[in-house]
């Protein structure tokens, strides 16, 4: 017997509400202040004929285009569930990533093309005691801007603010290099200007890879986080009713829009009545304690009746985990007097599903010639 059904929690609305209002505001202080800072240095490295200022201004612009994505692919993100999508439009928001990612990486490639030209054909720099100022005070926003971010990000349970945040503390040190070289040229007369440049645009590039690889690994799905998977699992284990709980799937429609399912292992004892009663449950405790909706939940039945059953779980227990592959079995059942027997295994990466279910079948056929034997392969998606 089973069940499979999605109840959305009241609150879910609000908390995305509130989500979405953090996010654009925080990506509304990024634009100015990345703004203001890519016009100072822009100015600066003009003047100062500095490759690495201005190249350090680009950065602080492609940050500013990043937080206007951001927030076009939150409000986009934000749009309620349609016919046509009825989970929502929440991975929009790894599509805008994708986007920003792109930026970063091309903003990367020219600021490296442009430091390279630099090195073979230099230029003179020349700085004033204001443009150092103003690149020592652009260091200190970047501190404070991305500690702002991050926090709010974490707030928000937004992967892209954090990223931002991160990325805007990463700058303030970038800048101290810029700030560094424009003293060692000042005291020394020894230019690093093109060098620093392409360090920047290095960095810069890194960054771009790194977080398209991040976003691609969204879109195309991810493993279960391990915490929170064993977080749920305890949660419904928690529950006297259950001897355990299987099969878990989460997917993910977007940050903090996640869906699950899962098998429960119950005694062969329990009503219809009170498996609604105990699914219902667990799936309000779900919510309240992870945010995730638990959109199905089937079930197990296992004997608690016959200690002939008990004794042949044990058997082909053993049986099963005498392969390597064969990671763990669940959902046993056997019904003695109809003679059949029932169960799943959870199969490794390495081994084609059918193939092992057929080397399995053979070993128990030979154990228990007289049953009906019933093996469903499970995929090893969540620790």
């Amino acid at each position: 017997m089973g069940k499979s059904h999605t109840k959305v929690p009241p609150n879910i609305a609000d908390d995305a509400f509130m989500r979405d209002k953090i996010i654009i505001r925080t990506s509304i202080v990024g634009i100015v202040a990345n703004l203001f800072l890519a016009g100072f240095k822009a100015a600066v490295g003009i003047i100062s004929n500095s490759i690495a200022v201005t190249l350090d201004a680009v950065n602080n612009l492609s940050d500013a285009l990043s937080s206007v994505i951001t927030i076009v692919g939150t409000k986009l993100a934000g749009k309620l569930p349609d016919k046509k999508h009825p989970l929502g439009y929440g991975r929009i928001e790894y599509l805008s990533a994708m986007l920003v990612s792109a930026i970063i990486l091309y903003a990367g490639l020219t600021s490296l093309v442009e430091s390279v030209k630099k090195i073979f054909k230099p230029e003179k720099a020349d700085y004033s005691v204001v443009s150092l100022i103003i690149i020592a005070v652009a260091v200190v926003v970047k501190l404070i801007l991305g500690r702002y971010v991050k926090a709010k990000g974490k707030l928000a349970n937004s992967a892209a603010l954090e990223a931002s945040g991160a990325d805007a503390s990463f700058d303030a040190i970038l800048s101290s290099s810029v700030l560094a070289s424009a003293l060692i040229y000042i005291t020394t007369g020894i230019s690093l200007e093109a060098y620093v440049g392409a360090l920047i645009s290095g960095i810069i590039i890194k960054s771009g890879i790194e977080m398209m690889s991040d976003t691609l690994n969204d879109i195309l799905g991810q493993r279960a986080d391990k915490e929170m998977s064993r977080r749920i699992k305890k949660l419904m284990t928690d529950e006297p009713e259950v001897r355990g709980a299987y099969d878990l799937i989460l997917n993910n429609y977007g940050p903090s829009k996640n869906y699950g399912s899962v098998h429960l292992e119950l005694p062969d004892t329990m009503t219809v009545e009170e498996v609604d009663a105990l699914t219902r449950r667990i799936q309000t405790k779900i919510y309240h304690e992870t945010g995730v909706i638990m959109t199905g939940i089937g079930v197990y039945s296992y004997n608690t009746k016959d200690n002939e059953a008990a004794r042949i779980r044990n058997n082909i227990m053993k049986i099963v985990k005498d392969h390597e592959w064969a990671l763990q079995m669940h959902g046993f059942f056997v019904n003695i007097e109809e003679k059949e027997i029932r169960f799943d295994v959870v199969m490794g990466f390495g081994i084609d599903p059918f193939e092992a279910i057929d080397i399995l079948k053979k070993d128990l056929e030979k154990e228990y010639p007289e049953y009906r034997i019933q093996i469903a392969p499970d995929i090893d998606v969540s620790d």
